[in-house]
């Protein structure tokens, strides 16, 4: 919980400051307090709990977050509806034409139109309505029941108790007409037999509508603790229903059949408690051993199987669904049941068919029963077979000695060079057809030629030509080997060069109009190279 407090604080100081509102939050710290002596819950951001800095808020506090700031003008009050100030004896200038009050024009009053209106006849002025301005706030001017009267809801009711009453005295009436036509009807003279049962069947089907009326009726006198009010399709209100709640009041609750921190987890939301509360009260006399008592008995098992077969079967492809069509759902359930039993039992009888039946034989002999017979086996001290049974070789569960191929040995009975094969003609390929001895022969005689070729390579393999040596130019540039200089070409070419640097070492001997040739020849190149410096010459300083 974060103060108000803006101040700086140092790094410990922060610590500590973070490390208390984790022990408030966890109820280890007592909480603190506003300015009024209220607690504050920890849990409130810090974004809502801190004041802002212009309201120089020296303690924490929640006021800012309330509507501190209220108006004395704004009032909840409403209209005083028919209230009326004072009544004229005669007409007043400005009033209104037709009754005569004050408070409204002529085209604004709810008076019937009179023949001869107020202003020329001055009788029977009506009196000044109340008029009354309020300022309302934004609660007020949202509220729609506002100025309602809850004493104008007693006509209501008083309007429903006399139909009521009056609907008890209807079938009163009805009950005591009939019970008299019953009584004259037993006294008269007697009647056909015919006629007597269907009167009879009439009467019994009066009485009992009359038995439904009055239960009816007797419902209506109930208290209404027992039933629930529901409004039914209806946006803004009409007609209801009623909706009992068959749950005994008087039973407890099953979060309090054990109020102990450590029994069974009650689920406020969905309402469930799936462990026993009291596991060690005798079975006989609790009622409630948990939910998954329910779950686990009765027709819940068979629901759940039900759910489960028709999530199955949506799975591999049929169009089931459980929820959508439950009466196909449960039919096909049925189906699957019967034909599984049916292949059950068909496999049970060819199960017997092909081993036989131990249960419907005759009875098995005396010595086979206890495993007596007459070989005689012989034991030592630590109970192990010296003579008498011979050790039974252990079996794989491959099949064994099938050769496949015409292969006189099983695969992997010959190893060679990190390799698997077959020993009768050394093949290392696996399902390959048997060659015996004659593959052995070749295969020995490819092995000697491979060998005799790699040798023969290795001895006629040319030495490597060594690399000539490249002549270079003056400063390691590749020289063609057709290259023909002239050497007279070659000091006009130098003389260049040499007053070519000069110009560039000082540019104002450089002439205005200057004729440039792109044609260089091998001479011109020749003397470039030659008068280069290069920088990783180390007589290069005493050049010029």
């Amino acid at each position: 919980m974060a103060t108000a407090s803006v101040a700086f604080k140092s790094r410990e100081d922060h610590r500590k400051q973070l490390e208390l509102e984790e022990a408030r939050k966890a109820g280890l710290a007592p909480a603190e307090l506003d300015e009024d002596g209220k607690e504050i819950n920890p849990h409130i951001p810090q974004y809502m709990s801190s004041a802002p800095w212009y309201l120089n808020a020296e303690r924490p506090s929640l006021k800012h977050q309330r509507k501190w700031k209220s108006d004395p003008n704004y009032t909840k009050s409403w209209y005083d509806r028919g209230a009326k100030i004072y009544q004229a004896e005669k007409y007043r200038k400005g009033a209104c034409e037709n009754c005569g009050a004050m408070t409204h024009t002529a085209k604004s009053c709810m008076e019937r139109p009179r023949k001869v209106g107020a202003k020329f006849t001055s009788k029977h002025i009506a009196p000044d309505e109340k008029i009354e301005t309020f300022e309302l706030d934004y609660d007020g001017k949202r509220d729609r029941w506002n100025g309602y009267d809850a004493a104008t809801y007693a006509r209501v009711i008083e309007r429903y108790e006399a139909r009521d009453e009056a609907r008890r005295k209807y079938l009163k009436e009805q009950q005591l007409k009939k019970l008299e036509e019953k009584n004259n009807n037993q006294n008269g003279e007697g009647e056909g037999e015919a006629e007597a049962e269907v009167s009879d069947v009439d009467e019994d089907d009066d009485e009992d509508a009359l038995k439904v009326d009055e239960a009816k009726v007797d419902e209506s006198k109930q208290m209404d603790f027992a039933k629930v009010e529901k409004r039914v399709r209806t946006t803004g209100g009409g007609s209801t229903g009623t909706v009992r709640n068959l749950r005994i009041r008087e039973d407890t609750a099953k979060y309090l059949l054990n109020l102990d921190v450590n029994s069974s987890h009650y689920d406020p939301k969905t309402r469930s408690m799936r462990e026993d509360p009291n596991p060690d009260a005798d079975p006989n006399e609790k009622f409630y051993g948990g939910d998954n008592q329910y779950r686990n008995s009765g027709q819940a098992l068979e629901f759940k199987q039900l759910n489960i077969h028709a999530w199955e079967a949506f799975d591999k492809g049929q169009d089931i669904h459980m929820q959508a069509a439950p009466s196909q759902a449960e039919l096909l359930y049925k189906n699957y049941k019967v034909i599984k039993e049916k292949l059950k039992s068909r496999m049970k009888d060819t199960i017997m068919e092909k081993y036989g039946n131990a249960a419907t034989e005759e009875e098995i002999p005396r010595e086979l029963l206890l495993g007596q017979s007459e070989r005689e086996v012989e034991y030592d001290r630590a109970g192990r077979i010296i003579k008498g049974q011979e050790t039974a070789l252990p079996r794989s569960k491959y099949e064994e000695d099938v050769y496949i191929n015409n292969h006189t040995s099983v695969w992997g009975s010959w190893w060679k060079d990190h390799q698997w094969g077959y020993k009768c003609c050394k093949q290392t390929i696996r399902n390959s057809y048997c060659t015996g001895a004659a593959g052995i022969e070749a295969a020995e005689a490819a092995t000697e030629l491979m060998k005799s070729n790699i040798a023969r390579k290795e001895a006629t393999e040319e030495m490597p030509v060594p690399a000539e040596e490249k002549r270079l130019a003056t400063w390691g540039t590749d020289v063609p080997d057709d290259l023909v200089l002239d050497q007279k070409l070659l000091a006009e070419a130098l003389k260049k060069e040499d007053e070519r640097k000069r110009e560039e070492r000082d540019e104002r001997k450089r002439k205005y109009n200057v004729r440039w040739n792109d044609e260089v020849t091998a001479e011109d190149m020749e003397a470039y190279r030659m008068k280069r410096v290069h920088h990783d010459d180390p007589m290069k300083d005493f050049l010029n």
